[in-house]
C-alpha cells in the first residue's frame, strides 16, 4: 500500500500527515505557520518538520511513494510555484515543488488548498460515493473545489472553483480581490468579522460573548444565534440569503449531486444554516434542481488538513487517463 506524506500550508497553520491511500493516518503534526517573510527559511523549516515526523514514525523518506503539498493559490502547477498568496507574506513566485523534492528525495505534487480539501471530502468525507461534488469553505475568504464526473476539475490555468467571486450584488460590498459584490464579501470569515465589529450592538449578545464588539467573530455570531438573539438571527438570515444566491447558480450551471459546506456553515449547523439554505433553493430554483442537489455539511473537521495533503499526493501520483 502506498505510503504518502501530506503537507497543508495555510496562513495560520501547517499540518503534516503520514498515511496511505485509504485515508488512514499513521502520524500527524500541526503547528502555527509563523511566516518569516523569507520563503527559503520557511521551506527549510517545513522540510525539517517533515523529516522529524518521519523519523518519529520510523519511516525513511525513500519509503514514501509521494509527498503532496496543499497551498493557497494562486499556483503555477506546471512550474511547481506559488505565486503571491495574500496570507503568506514574502512568498512571491516561490518554487516549492522542486526544492522539497530535492530535499526529501521523493516526488512532490502541489495542489490548491480548496481543491485538495474538495478531494479529501469526496474521497473520505461527505462526498464519498458521489461523482459530482462542489466543496465550499468560508474561512478567511471563500474557497471552492469541483469534482465533476469523478475527477477534479481545474479549468483553464487551474482557475476553476472561484465560487467566492461569483457576484451576488452588483456594485455591492468591496471584496479583497478588487471587485465589488462578490460572495466572499458577504459570507467570507474576514468580511463577516469586519461587519460584526462595525454593526453588532455594543450592548448586544454578540458583543457580550466576544468580550466587546471589537473582538466579535463569526463564532460569536453563531453562538448568539443559537441563543435566539434577534440581531444574530438577522445576520444569519443575511448570510444564508447571499450564500443561497451562489448555490442556485451552481445548481443550474453544474448540476452537482451535492454541495458540501465547511467552516462557518458547518459550525452553524442544520437549523441555522442548512435547512434555511434548502428552503431558499426550493424557492429560487427549479424543483428538478432543488431536488437533485443535496446541501450537506462537510464531514472531516479537524482531519481535513491532513487528508487534504494526502489527496494532493494521490492526485499528483494518479496515472493520466
Amino acid at each position: 500500500m502506498a505510503l504518502l506524506l501530506g503537507i497543508d500550508v495555510g496562513g495560520t497553520k501547517v499540518a503534516f500527515g503520514l498515511g496511505d491511500e485509504t485515508g488512514r493516518l499513521r502520524a500527524r503534526q500541526r503547528r502555527p505557520t509563523e511566516p518569516t517573510r523569507d520563503p527559503q527559511r520557511d521551506l527549510a523549516r517545513i522540510v525539517a518538520d517533515a523529516r522529524r515526523l518521519l523519523e518519529e514514525a520510523g519511516v525513511a523518506p525513500r519509503e514514501l511513494t509521494a509527498v503532496g503539498v496543499s497551498l493557497p493559490g494562486p499556483l503555477d502547477l506546471e512550474r511547481g510555484e506559488i505565486l503571491n498568496p495574500p496570507n503568506l507574506p514574502g512568498w512571491k513566485r516561490v518554487a516549492v515543488r522542486d526544492p522539497l523534492a530535492e530535499a526529501l528525495g521523493v516526488p512532490v505534487h502541489l495542489e490548491n488548498d480548496a481543491n485538495a480539501a474538495a478531494l479529501a471530502e469526496w474521497r473520505f468525507g461527505a462526498g464519498r460515493g458521489l461523482q459530482h461534488v462542489v466543496y465550499l469553505t468560508m474561512s478567511t475568504g471563500v474557497g471552492g473545489g469541483l469534482v465533476l464526473g469523478g475527477r477534479l476539475y481545474r479549468g483553464v490555468l487551474a482557475s476553476a472553483g472561484e465560487v467566492g467571486h461569483i457576484p451576488v450584488e452588483w456594485e455591492g460590498e468591496p471584496c479583497n480581490c478588487g471587485l465589488r459584490g462578490c460572495l466572499e464579501a458577504y459570507v467570507g470569515g474576514a468580511s463577516l468579522t469586519r461587519r460584526l465589529r462595525a454593526v453588532a450592538p455594543a450592548d448586544g449578545r454578540v458583543a457580550a460573548l466576544a468580550g466587546g464588539r471589537e473582538q466579535a467573530t463569526p463564532e460569536h455570531l453563531v453562538a448568539a444565534a443559537r441563543e435566539g438573539d434577534a440581531f444574530a438571527l438577522g445576520e444569519m438570515a443575511r448570510f444564508n440569503d447571499y450564500l443561497a444566491r451562489a448555490l442556485v447558480t451552481l445548481g443550474f450551471v453544474l448540476a452537482p449531486e451535492a454541495v458540501l459546506l465547511g467552516t462557518i456553515a458547518r459550525a452553524a449547523g442544520e437549523a441555522l444554516c442548512f435547512a434555511p439554505l434548502r428552503e431558499r433553493l426550493r424557492r429560487h430554483a427549479w424543483a428538478s434542481v432543488a431536488e437533485r442537489m443535496q446541501i450537506l455539511p462537510a464531514a472531516l473537521g479537524e482531519e481535513l488538513p491532513y487528508l487534504a495533503g494526502l489527496c494532493a499526493a494521490l492526485e499528483g501520483s494518479a496515472p493520466e487517463s
